[in-house]
């Protein structure tokens, strides 16, 4: 069973940076697709961040463009978020998801494991 643990994420001032962490146990985890999500108290789980198997290709959401950047460790048993440029409106629990199915899913339905989720907090 695959098993993912996110880390990383704390309070940070608006125009500030955090790196966040998700740390997998199991079998075959280079064969997934990993993404990462966020949801903000009385909001939907929103996609932020996918990147492929292969760590090749990368997709994100329009409101992180630019900001944040998914990769893959070394390892390739961890994926990263590097979060830049933060604003308020990206305080939300960061959850990270592996996908066994498809190539790089920006939809929820399409992850088939998931983390317990790490709180960002931006202040402004």
């Amino acid at each position: 069973q695959v098993q993912l643990v996110e880390s990383g994420g704390g309070l940070v001032q608006a125009g500030g940076s955090l790196r966040l962490s998700c740390a997998t146990s199991g079998p075959t985890f280079s064969s997934y697709a990993m993404g990462w999500f966020r949801q903000a108290p009385g909001k939907e789980r929103e996609f932020v961040a996918a990147i492929s198997w292969s760590g090749g290709n990368t997709d994100y959401a329009d409101s992180v463009k630019g900001r944040f950047t998914v990769s893959r460790g070394n390892a390739r048993n961890t994926v990263n978020l590097q979060m830049n440029s933060l604003k308020p409106e990206d305080t939300a629990v960061y959850y990270c998801a592996a996908a066994l199915r498809s190539f790089m899913p920006t939809t929820r339905a399409d992850y088939d494991f998931w983390g317990q989720g790490t709180q960002v907090t931006v202040s402004s």
